[in-house]
């Protein structure tokens, strides 16, 4: 008995992705279906990193196709493909990087560099390429954070710089090269060029995802930041307080002023649970990082916990997502960078590549 094409897609049409929301044939992810009498093949595309669903997925769909009257063979490829997407108009992507995410808060304190990291190493556990660039000059922590304190960088032509690797993370911070008890006494101009360089000097290797881990606030330093880096999309942390969500507004709408996408709302330190008794308590108040998310049409990504494992960790150089992979808040960080990839391979695709370029020429 032979299976037609049109049964094959039925059936998946009927299949939901939990990453997505999206079955698997509006989404546009089932790719060459192919039917040899009552044998099925097909490809299943995904637009994001998804190393620790792809089995469960696989599972899904082939067991949908199984449920076809009379098939026989089902096999199903599924696999990951990220593509450069969009950014700001009249700004170039960066060689070597397909997307960018800004992870930013307009407040110092709330965890931001917490986030970033694991947020970064929850892409790279997924099978994406990553970098992270520490743009907090004034105070870069990403060095400490990925066990990389003290090393340098190392210059192969005198010119570039090659990123460090922890994790499988690719990293640059201005941190590698000052001692960490030196300060950064420079002026707005100073700190932009320096941010130039990290940026557009360091060898970033095919880079699916570049975290750029934001420096505090909303003032000029972060502002040409948002202007001259091809940003995909932005990524605010804030806590519950209400002190840090008045400035985390300022932070979205300095995205929403320079056309950068807002991805979501990060919640930090979110519920206090104690160690000794189990007594949850909202410290900083609850529902903070929801409320901003409603008023401004954007999404809530998830909340963290208030947790002396996740400090502890960050602070010994191995954060949570590899210092503690099966614990519940690796979990939530690794929901979060999922959500995150998605929001991103649902915006439209990168063309500058495919345009020609125009030269005038005096004949």
């Amino acid at each position: 008995m032979s299976i037609s094409e049109q049964a094959v897609k039925t059936a998946l049409a009927g299949v939901v992705d939990d990453n997505t929301g999206k079955d698997f044939v509006s989404g546009r992810a089932v790719k060459n279906i192919r039917v040899d009498g009552a044998d099925v093949a097909f490809d299943v595309e995904l637009g994001y990193p998804a190393k620790t669903q792809i089995d469960a997925i696989r599972k899904a769909v082939i067991a949908a196709v199984k449920g076809i009257p009379g098939v026989g063979n089902v096999s199903a490829n599924v696999y990951s493909k990220i593509v450069a997407h969009a950014v700001q108009l009249g700004v170039k992507l960066l060689p070597g990087v397909k997307n960018i995410i800004a992870v930013a808060s307009g407040k110092g304190g709330v965890g931001k560099s917490t986030t970033a990291v694991n947020l970064a190493l929850a892409l790279t556990q997924e099978g994406a390429r990553v970098g992270i660039l520490d743009a907090d000059i004034y105070g870069p922590s990403q060095p400490q954070m990925l066990g990389l304190a003290g090393q340098q960088p190392e210059s192969r032509d005198g010119q570039s710089m090659e990123p460090l690797e922890a994790y499988g993370l690719q990293a640059m911070s201005i941190g590698f090269m000052v001692d960490v008890e030196t300060p950064m006494v420079w002026r707005g101009p100073m700190v932009a060029q320096a941010l130039d360089q990290l940026l557009g000097q360091t060898n970033w290797n095919d880079l699916d995802y570049l975290i750029v881990d934001m420096p505090p606030g909303t003032g000029d330093i972060q502002l040409s930041l948002a202007q001259k880096v091809p940003v995909t999309g932005a990524v605010i942390v804030t806590t519950p307080q209400d002190i840090a969500l008045i400035d985390a507004r300022k932070g979205l709408k300095m995205f929403e002023k320079v056309n950068i996408p807002i991805l979501g709302i990060v919640e930090n330190m979110s519920i206090h649970i104690c160690s000794q008794c189990g007594h949850a308590e909202h410290i900083f108040g609850s529902g903070g990082g929801e409320r901003m998310g409603a008023d401004y049409g954007v999404e809530f990504l998830g909340s963290l916990p208030l947790d002396i494992a996740i400090r502890e960790m960050a602070d010994g150089g191995k954060p949570t997502v590899v210092g503690a992979a099966d614990s519940p808040s690796a979990e939530i960080y690794r929901a979060i960078a999922r959500r995150v990839a998605v929001k991103i391979g649902e915006r439209a695709k990168d063309m500058t590549s495919k345009f020609p370029n125009i030269v005038v020429k005096n004949t």
